[in-house]
């Protein structure tokens, strides 16, 4: 394929692009309210999506949620089965959740899901609502959760190109998506490897007590970790400053360039070499981990993360134990404050957990720390590929820039 951004106008979109309304090219389905008082009505084998399956969803297709429906469960519901390739749309609390159904599912009365028809194709519809997030999140209307109605979204207008246009642009775009998918999967895969290990290393040993030559220390104070203080050292030209909103449960995924003297007042959270950081805000799971092959020099942190400075030997144990589903109940049980509540420094002082002796930190350091070698190795390139969609995607959708097949 190659781009081509000489095109020939009608207004303000090429000539043979049409601008349509909603209804004109996609069925909208609003999700439903299932009953919930049999619980046969339940782990059927039918996925019931609701928004919360794709507030960390980070891929186009869904296949399930956290829970099944029944077949009799649907039909005494006011829901509908949607079919393979209905792009799902979250119409509240929050609009703008995108997903592509991969197979018959349904959905709560969070979605307005749209089924497309023949002159529309599934993937360039998913992309064309991703351009317009925004814009949909704008029509949206009502105090308490700022609903998008069907009948709003079905008047929507947008334009349409002719269907091998929309191929070839929902190919093009798929093909980044596809990569940006599969070093996900990879991501994960390889977390979930080091997790399990880290279960099989330190969990299930500890259940019945601590093994021989074990002791219990501060996960604040101590050998293997110690609470980093606020306060940044002064530094020259830029850094970026990651609030806990620039990350998104591991991943940074957003900053802004300072100076030291135009620094935020949050901005005094200094990285350093061999250390995890944690979001300190109750229900809030935003984690960052630097090693040996991090850039340090790169950041600026907002005192809403709580650090702990490691060891080379204790690093990964911590990072695990950080990454663990229980820490996050851990935090919250201890936090404090009425208005923003969080985890202070004295109450992380208080987590205690096991500390195993040096040969095995050396050993689970030897079998993990080649996993996240190969997720911080991935996560660059998917942050490249993402950036180089959201170049594409708009001008793509306007027609701005034309995928032209070598042929013509």
């Amino acid at each position: 394929m190659e781009y081509m951004e000489e095109m020939e106008y009608v207004g303000d979109i090429p000539k043979d692009w049409k601008w349509m309304k909603v209804e004109e090219f996609a069925e909208v389905v609003s999700g439903g309210t299932p009953r919930t008082d049999k619980p046969e009505f339940w782990n059927g084998d039918i996925a019931w999506i609701t928004p919360k399956d794709l507030s960390n969803f980070k891929f186009r297709y869904i296949e399930r949620g956290e829970r099944n429906i029944s077949r009799e469960g649907l039909e005494n519901s006011n829901a509908k089965l949607l079919p393979k390739g209905t792009v799902l749309l979250s119409s509240r609390a929050p609009v703008g959740y995108l997903a592509i159904a991969k197979n018959e599912l349904s959905t709560n009365q969070g979605f307005q899901s749209l089924i497309p028809k023949e002159n529309v194709i599934s993937e360039f519809l998913y992309y064309l609502l991703k351009n317009n997030v925004e814009y949909l999140k704008s029509q949206a209307s009502g105090t308490t959760f700022g609903e998008l109605s069907k009948s709003t979204l079905k008047k929507l207008t947008f334009p349409l190109p002719p269907l091998p246009e929309q191929k070839a642009i929902a190919e093009v775009l798929s093909s980044i998506d596809d990569k940006i998918d599969l070093l996900h999967r990879q991501n994960k895969t390889l977390e979930e490897m080091a997790m399990t290990l880290f279960r099989q290393w330190f969990i299930e040993p500890t259940r019945d007590g601590l093994p021989e030559g074990w002791e219990e220390v501060s996960l604040g104070d101590s050998d293997l970790s110690k609470i980093i203080p606020s306060g940044i050292k002064k530094f020259e030209g830029f850094k970026t400053y990651l609030a806990t909103g620039d990350v998104e449960s591991t991943l940074i995924k957003g900053g802004v360039e300072i100076t030291y003297n135009n620094r935020p007042s949050r901005a005094n959270m200094q990285p350093e070499k061999y250390s995890v950081w944690f979001a300190k805000k109750e229900g809030v799971r935003k984690l960052l981990m630097f090693n040996d092959y991090s850039n340090i020099d790169k950041y600026i942190l907002s005192t809403g993360f709580t650090g702990l400075k490691t060891t080379e030997l204790s690093h990964y144990y911590i990072w695990c134990f950080i990454l663990h589903e229980d820490f996050q109940d851990i935090k919250d049980s201890l936090v404090s404050g009425s208005v923003q509540p969080d985890i202070p420094n004295e109450a992380v002082l208080q987590i205690f957990i096991p500390r195993p002796p040096d040969e095995v930190l050396l050993s689970f350091n030897i079998k993990v720390k080649p996993l996240f070698i190969k997720i911080q190795f991935n996560t660059p390139q998917i942050q490249t590929l993402e950036k180089l969609r959201d170049i594409l995607l708009p001008k793509l959708m306007s027609g701005e820039a034309k995928i032209m097949n070598n042929e013509q």
